[in-house]
């Protein structure tokens, strides 16, 4: 009974830290979950989330507005499916809306729109060749490996080794993939940081 007590007490302490809670914060904690549950509705389905974003309270827009912006712009990703390109220019699109200086916005988004267009065109051939080369690689090792544990007799020179199932391929590879995805998240996310301060 002491510890729940205690538990109670030092619930009932911190809120006194707080201090008064203001009608800014009810609306913010009331508001600002139904923006980013608007947000995921768009984003799964389409709707028109600027109507109902007009049939709300007008001193609750700006927090729903809130929750629907964090949620577009943390949606933006590398698209690495035709499931995410839909999204990315759903959530996009859905910023341009909620922006007050679209002519920024839609700036710095069409930026983004090519960071995301380079990932999948010049990206995906540039995954491709390095996989190839890293596959390369792996294979040269093992043949080597083999050659040396046979005393140079294996006679796998003709002979095509697959080295895709190995788990330490797989494990370098992605390694090796993370790092090239890296640069791209890099720079979306200094997008997405500058896009947040438009308003």
């Amino acid at each position: 009974m002491d510890e729940i007590k205690n538990a109670r007490d030092i619930a009932q302490e911190k809120i006194e830290r707080v201090g008064d809670i203001t009608e800014a914060d009810r609306l913010r904690w009331k508001y600002l979950p139904e923006g980013e549950k608007l947000a995921a509705r768009f984003l799964k389905e389409g709707h028109d989330f600027i109507a109902e974003l007009g049939a709300q309270p007008t001193d609750a827009q700006p927090y729903i507005k809130k929750g629907l912006e964090s949620v577009f712009i943390s949606a933006v990703v590398l698209p690495q499916s035709d499931t995410a390109k839909i999204r990315n220019n759903r959530a996009l699109d859905g910023v341009i809306s909620l922006k007050k200086d679209r002519d920024a916005a839609s700036r710095l988004i069409d930026q983004m729109r090519q960071v995301l267009d380079h990932y999948t065109d010049q990206g995906e051939k540039q995954r491709k060749a390095t996989y190839e080369k890293l596959k390369d690689q792996y294979e040269q090792k093992l043949r080597h490996a083999m050659d040396k544990q046979l005393g140079g007799a294996s006679g796998l020179e003709g002979m095509k080794i697959s080295v895709e199932s190995l788990p330490q391929f797989q494990d370098e590879w992605r390694r090796v993939s993370a790092q090239l995805d890296q640069q791209y998240i890099k720079l979306l996310d200094e997008f997405k940081r500058e896009l947040a301060i438009i308003k």
